[in-house]
């Protein structure tokens, strides 16, 4: 009981919010998810491993993500363990192309990633991996799942010092699962497969962006 209360003194103090940390948790009454810590100390080590690429960015205490931006200054990711809409973050990569860090958000029920600007330390939420244009012009992100329902694939393009949604489309992911690539900047090919696994072919179709800059929809 002693060692226990000392871990929640720890985990408590950790979780004070300082200048530059991103959280909005709160105990509120609520216990310590009992997966936290199981989850967390055994993923860490596997991002320690891909701090390595750069270790001069990014790096972690306990339960606080630090990364940094632009002109010397740093942003905080705090993981909250606290009961059922407990969560944690976790670091993936750098991505150059967009000037952007890609975390991962694990919670109970849910999974995104979120992408932190580099220049400015804002936030945007994804539910997929952005995948780039050969000529990294551009990417796409696929939020494809039934539980939480996600159900789109959307299209994004770096603004400035900013993302901008260049367009967004459905999916019919409750009863498929779909995947989508890039055959050219301005051409995405979109599969999905039935999720009765009942050999059945499912919807493929292609997005197209014409010259006006508007994407559009071709295929069954």
């Amino acid at each position: 009981m002693r060692i226990l209360g000392l871990w929640l003194a720890i985990v408590g103090s950790l979780l004070t919010a300082t200048a530059g940390a991103q959280t909005n948790c709160a105990p509120d009454g609520r216990p310590i998810d009992p997966y936290y810590e199981n989850d967390t100390f055994a993923e860490w080590p596997q991002e320690a491993q891909r701090f390595k690429n750069n270790g001069e960015l990014v790096s972690r205490q306990r339960d606080r993500l630090r990364l940094s931006l632009d002109g010397g200054r740093s942003i905080e990711l705090v993981d909250c363990p606290y009961g059922d809409d407990a969560y944690h973050f976790l670091y993936e990569r750098y991505d150059q192309a967009g000037r952007f860090y890609v975390v991962r958000k694990s919670a109970h029920d849910d999974f995104s990633y979120v992408l932190v600007m580099m220049a400015t330390g804002r936030l945007y939420t994804t539910y997929g991996a952005p995948v780039w244009t050969s000529e990294k012009s551009k990417f796409l992100t696929i939020g494809c799942s039934l539980q939480p329902p996600r159900n789109a694939l959307i299209i994004h393009a770096p603004a400035g010092e900013a993302l901008a949604m260049e367009a967004e489309f459905e999916l019919p992911c409750d009863t498929e699962s779909c995947s989508a690539r890039w055959d050219h900047q301005s051409w995405i090919s979109v599969t999905c497969v039935p999720r009765d696994a009942s050999g059945k072919k499912g919807k493929e179709f292609v997005l197209m962006r014409g010259s006006n800059g508007t994407w559009n929809r071709f295929g069954r």
